[in-house]
């Protein structure tokens, strides 16, 4: 049971990781449920400390990564529009066979959510589109980051206890 605790919970990390620039997947979210399953394990000992500090980073990323976008994009004068346009062009920018479709893909599509929402003025258009991009950058390094550090603290956890572990292997 406890290899397979500690199995999904490295599997939830890298689905963390991923998440972390994928808007569909809550990546801090993701990752905190993998060191929740690491703690629920025999062989590792649960530290309420960890486990609460970690919840609550994850709380503060996820309120911001919903915060900074939208700041971007109203500091460099953008709407709504522009802020879906930056997931909807991330998520096609994922999946287009260009390279660096993931970073592409956000800032041509909140230019054209821009446009949607006023199509006249394209210099408008593409400053906000450009702050909705930069917002976007911040809150996925951010939330990045936060993953890489989860998986750190994962794998540093388990080759801590990995005397106390080694009738799982």
């Amino acid at each position: 049971m406890d290899m397979m605790l500690l199995t999904f919970g490295f599997l939830l990390m890298i689905i963390g990781i991923l998440g972390s620039f994928l808007p569909v997947l809550p990546g801090p979210s993701i990752s905190w449920i993998g060191l929740l399953l690491l703690f629920s394990t025999n062989a590792v000992p649960t530290n309420y400390w960890v486990l609460g500090i970690t919840l609550l980073l994850t709380i503060v990323v996820s309120i911001l990564d919903y915060v900074i976008p939208a700041k971007g994009t109203k500091k460099f004068g953008g709407s709504s529009y522009g802020i879906w346009g930056t997931n909807i062009g991330l998520v096609i920018g994922i999946f287009a066979p260009i390279p660096f479709g993931f970073i592409i893909g956000p800032f041509v599509g909140a230019f054209i959510g821009e446009l949607i929402y006023d199509s006249k003025d394209h210099q408008r258009a593409f400053k906000a589109a450009t702050g909705s991009f930069f917002g976007f950058l911040a809150s996925s390094f951010m939330k990045f980051v936060l993953c890489m550090m989860y998986l750190g603290l994962f794998i540093w956890i388990v080759w801590k206890n990995f005397v106390l572990t080694q009738d799982m292997f």
